[in-house]
């Protein structure tokens, strides 16, 4: 079942210096193809989402936090480089890197966002829904 992960998730970073639990609903997973993805995770970002107020970081060391524009900022870990939030500033949401996320997830993928700018070297073959930009808003629970 989709989003089954309802309550206790956890996650955090390689290197254990950042993990998080999550007491709320988590979001299923929507891929990013956008540059500034790219360029953060090799291909394209993985992001399940939840509340803000939903997130406790419960290991902080190595939690570092990156303007990347002037809407939002990402969350990263400062000792081994694991990427693990974007934290927009006018949402009451974060998203979180589905792989930061603790197994099993119970998530499934619901689409595909930016496709316009995704990487020329490989396909897009399911038949998710595609987004040239932004879902905003078209996608299952994506204002959580």
């Amino acid at each position: 079942m989709a989003g089954v992960n309802r309550s206790g998730a956890t996650g955090g970073c390689l290197c254990g210096a950042v993990r998080f639990r999550v007491s709320g609903p988590l979001r299923d997973v929507v891929n990013c193809h956008c540059g500034m993805c790219r360029k953060l995770h090799g291909v394209f970002g993985a992001h399940s989402k939840a509340r803000k107020d939903d997130i406790a970081i419960v290991e902080d060391r190595g939690l570092a936090w990156y303007r990347t524009s002037a809407i939002a900022q990402r969350g990263f870990c400062r000792e081994c480089g694991s990427s693990l939030f974007w934290q927009p500033d006018e949402q009451d949401a974060t998203g979180i890197l589905a792989g930061a996320l603790d197994q099993p997830t119970g998530l499934d993928t619901m689409g595909h966002i930016f496709v316009g700018e995704k990487a020329d070297f490989y396909e897009i073959t399911d038949p998710l829904p595609q987004f040239e930009k932004s879902s905003d808003g078209a996608l299952k629970d994506d204002s959580l």
